[in-house]
């Protein structure tokens, strides 16, 4: 057979750097119009160069065995953060760090001390009657008119009884409003049994309450004073709404406010409490079929709280409108009022009545959270004033220019013309990472802190590091004797693979970093784990193309001496083009 010689291996192919070049100045402008799409030029700044309060708490279990595990948590941030979102602010966090701490950044101008009692003590969650209801909004101050048939219904509360068709209510001590939420009831939760409400009727003129006895479900008096600040009440004020609880016993007649902070929010008069929600054992959203009730809460109770339950429920089924409605309420919060048309044996119920699944899980995770064996402690309180994180803020940018500048400075002077590859190179990282930072304020919360700059600054060395990688490789190939654009094919594979290894140990460092740690350095974390990434795309798709582009220009391929590849400085006498290189990779087959 005769012989078959395969020709040399390529010494690499040149590509299209044009595409890969349009491919990364495509995705720096579609970024850059993302900022502007979105409003956010700038990234969001964590507490420590915000200014803000930033509180640790660690969960406690108050006797349950295991009571501290993913769900109690999860359920205790999100009443956390409805606790911080009543104060009015806004940018606020709340995370879970680890199996037993809750983080909660509050961003400027919030008094530490404040924030602390609001986030840190155990949420109080009570059954209580309904005594009265109208509109969140307080109605203008109008003369007082003359009773007559043809009043309007009073608004309908998530969880009360739907007035018949023509009937009136007329609030006992504010204007009534049109009626804007369809009804709820509680009903027994194997039967499904459904009694028909009351019609509803007109509150009496209350009158002055017992004192020294029992809560009952048949004083629905309400005090004068209660009275007054009922009808100056402000629901849709979340400031308003947020201070209502505060001091108030579960003894007391008290306000609540349903859908707080919102223009169909409705405010209540609430008895005293009747069951407590740490006697609720269990809660869970369901989808009842059977009855076609559509999604629905069942809850049950231990046995304190089911003899306690059963006596309740018999004696609201034998009041009127609105009397005959239990609130939920969760620290001031009104999360639901059902109607009760009979007594419910058995220590269980089914609360029904236009549910959604995501309302009805809302409300099975907040009965859980009444009975939740769990208590807070803090483990640390840090306050940073906004000028103080100012002045952070600029030391971490005079650091990273400083850097930035070292950098610079040492690539000219080594590198000389090939330092304009890299600068060009730093240039778009910084924009890549600069853009994407505010993207994400936006899209995940990210805050950029001050241990996130240093990560930032550390990056610069990284990147740096990955074109000096690249220009010695294309170094070594025209010392071996070979012209530029051979050289940067050949260099490319040989570096590439240095480079790919030495980000991906970056990479892994970062994100074992940012999952075995906690607060703060997680920012650290998280931005050297970006930076890497974007290096590796900066590289493959900005550096690399460049250099190839460049190496068809004479100033490069000539090697001038302010090019950074000069023969001279390289201990070559330039490209030794008469001089047969050996075939490597080649095969003979017979």
């Amino acid at each position: 057979m005769a012989a078959a010689k395969k020709g040399r291996r390529s010494s690499g192919s040149q590509g299209y750097p044009g595409r890969a070049l349009a491919v990364i100045l495509i995705a720096l402008v579609a970024l850059t119009g993302g900022i502007f799409l979105a409003h956010q030029t700038t990234p969001r700044l964590g507490i420590d160069l915000a200014g803000g309060v930033s509180i640790t708490l660690e969960a406690k279990s108050t006797g349950q065995e295991n009571a501290v595990n993913k769900t109690n948590m999860n359920i205790a941030r999100d009443i956390i953060s409805q606790r911080v979102n009543g104060m009015g602010v806004s940018e606020a966090e709340t995370q879970i760090q680890g199996s037993r701490d809750i983080i909660v950044n509050i961003p400027k101008g919030v008094n530490a001390d404040e924030a602390e009692k609001q986030v840190g003590t155990t949420a109080l969650l009570y059954f209580r009657q309904v005594l009265t209801y109208a509109a969140g909004t307080p109605a203008p101050a109008t003369p007082t008119p003359t009773p007559s048939a043809s009043g309007s219904a009073k608004p309908t509360p998530s969880g009360s009884a739907t007035p018949k068709a023509g009937s009136t209510a007329t609030p006992t001590t504010t204007p009534s409003s049109t009626a804007s939420k369809q009804g709820r009831a509680v009903t027994d939760a194997l039967t499904g049994t459904t009694g028909k409400a009351p019609t509803p009727t007109p509150t009496a003129t209350p009158s002055a309450p017992a004192t020294g006895t029992t809560p009952t479900t048949t004083d629905t008096s309400i005090p004068a004073d209660l009275q007054a600040a009922f009808a100056k009440l402000d629901c849709s004020d979340v400031k308003q709404a947020q201070k209502i609880s505060e001091g108030t016993k579960s003894t007391d007649k008290v306000l609540g406010c349903e859908n707080p902070g919102k223009k169909n929010s409705i405010k209540y008069v609430l008895g005293p409490s009747l069951i407590a929600g740490k006697n609720v054992n269990s809660a869970n959203a369901a989808f009842d079929n059977t009855q076609g009730n559509g999604w629905v809460v069942n809850l049950g109770f231990n046995s304190k709280g089911a003899s306690q339950f059963t006596k309740v429920t018999g004696d609201l089924a034998k009041a009127t409108a609105p009397n005959n409605q239990f609130a939920i309420d969760l620290d001031g919060t009104v999360v639901s009022a059902p109607s009760v048309s009979y007594a419910l044996t058995g220590g269980s119920a089914q609360i029904s009545g236009s549910f959604t699944q995501s309302s009805a899980e809302d409300l099975a995770n907040t009965l859980k959270y009444g009975s939740l064996p769990l208590s807070f402690q803090t483990l640390d309180k840090t306050t940073v004033s906004a000028s103080l994180g100012g002045e952070q803020l600029r030391g971490g940018m005079i650091a990273g220019a400083v850097g930035l500048a070292l950098v610079v400075i040492y690539l000219l002077a080594y590198y000389r013309g090939l330092s304009f590859v890299a600068v060009l190179s730093l240039a778009v990282s910084a924009a890549l990472t600069y853009t994407i930072m505010c993207l994400l304020g936006t899209a995940i919360g990210f805050a950029l802190n001050l241990p996130a700059v240093c990560g930032a600054i550390v990056a610069i060395g990284i990147t740096a590091d990955s074109f000096i990688v690249f220009f010695e490789r294309i170094r070594d190939e025209l010392r071996e004797g070979r012209s530029l654009q051979p050289a940067v094919a050949r260099g490319w594979p040989r570096a590439r693979r240095t480079i790919l290894v030495s980000d991906f140990v970056s990479f892994l460092a970062a994100a074992v970093l940012y999952i075995v740690t906690v607060g703060k350095v997680q920012g650290f974390a998280f931005t050297l784990g970006l930076t890497t990434l974007l290096d590796v795309a900066v590289v493959f798709l900005f550096t690399k193309p460049l250099m190839t582009i460049l190496a068809r220009k004479p100033f490069y391929a000539k090697g001038h001496k302010w090019s950074g590849l000069n023969p001279d400085s390289l201990g070559t006498k330039g490209p030794l083009r008469s001089v047969r290189r050996p075939i490597t990779n080649e095969t003979t087959e017979a």
